[in-house]
């Protein structure tokens, strides 16, 4: 009756996503995003820093920044330990006892800690809507649409969206800001979800449509050489040099104090920068993962691995400048 085991599974991308059946718009005006139970109890069941939990909390801290940057209201749930076998009713015969008493396994994950004006959520079954205050919190603040992210996918996440939809309020399910019990669990999640009552979009889609007004260039993911679509719609080509330049610009150096076998880490490239790079790299064609990146996180290491899968040719791709 425990939590099973997660193995690794890859994290699905743009391309792997169901069609989605309505068309919706996320609108910072009318949204709210939940994050759905990131507590260490459901995150040990996983293999630390590989996929998908690596960019589950990514993707997760990319959606809170950018909601908090336009006001939108971020609501957590969290389930209590210690449970009575009443308290916990039917989930105890499928799950057993459930969370401990104890700080440990009841905290939501250090990486993604609620902040000051952030909601929690006590929640005791699978959908965050039951037994709950949620929608009278979406109703007082004006929200009609909530964006679904968190554990587990073909559970909680996706209970949650389906009440969501039969409330009312349009949800939008981040199919890489979610992750579950296995790739075909996951998989089972986001059809349901896109055929159903939700609309299954990826974090950088998301986070596109929620761009900041007025915001253009850098600010917006574009206006750089390796970022910006040429007059006729195709993205130029990564380059040795353009790959320095971004790490640089991230971590606010010159690219001359960036060595090739340098640990970016130390420079102070986070996951959430890194997974950036991520998200501009697949845009030009380059099928890499922040798994890949995160294990060997050096220049030398990064273009070896783009060198090989950029499905257009890269230039210079043999000569790395030191």
């Amino acid at each position: 009756m425990a939590l099973p085991a997660i193995l690794p599974y890859v994290m699905p991308t743009a391309s792997d996503l169901p069609i989605n059946k309505v068309s919706w718009k996320p609108d910072a005006g009318r949204a709210a995003l939940l994050i759905h139970d990131m507590q260490q109890y459901f995150l040990d069941a996983f293999s630390a820093r590989q996929s998908p939990v690596a960019e589950l909390l990514a993707h997760i801290r990319l959606l809170r920044d950018r909601c908090a940057e336009l006001g939108i209201p971020v609501i957590y749930t969290a389930q209590p330990g210690g449970q009575t076998p009443e308290q916990r009713a039917l989930l105890q015969d499928f799950w057993g006892p459930g969370i401990n008493d104890g700080p440990y396994q009841k905290r939501i994950v250090d990486e993604l800690a609620p902040r000051e004006g952030d909601i929690v959520l006590t929640k005791w079954r699978y959908s965050a809507f039951r037994k709950t205050n949620l929608l009278e919190l979406l109703q007082e603040a004006g929200r009609d649409q909530l964006i679904v992210c968190g554990i587990y996918a073909h559970i909680g996440c996706l209970l949650t969206a389906c009440d969501a939809f039969m409330q009312d309020v349009q949800p939008f399910f981040v199919a890489d800001a979610v992750a579950d019990f296995s790739a075909d669990h996951h998989r089972m999640a986001l059809t349901y979800a896109a055929e159903r009552c939700a609309v299954v979009l990826s974090a950088e889609r998301l986070l596109d449509e929620l761009r900041p007004e007025g915001a253009t260039g850098r600010e917006a993911g574009e206006g750089t050489a390796e970022g910006r679509p040429s007059d006729d719609g195709v993205a130029p080509a990564l380059s040795i040099r353009h790959l320095r330049e971004q790490v640089a610009e991230l971590v606010g150096e010159a690219p001359t104090a960036i060595g090739a076998e340098d640990n970016l880490i130390d420079h102070g490239l986070d996951s959430i920068r890194m997974m950036s790079l991520v998200e501009r790299w697949r845009r030009v064609g380059a099928d890499v993962s922040f798994v890949e990146l995160a294990e060997r996180p050096t220049l030398d290491a990064w273009w070896s691995l783009l060198s090989s899968r950029t499905h257009s040719a890269i230039p210079n791709a043999d000569y790395f400048a030191v």
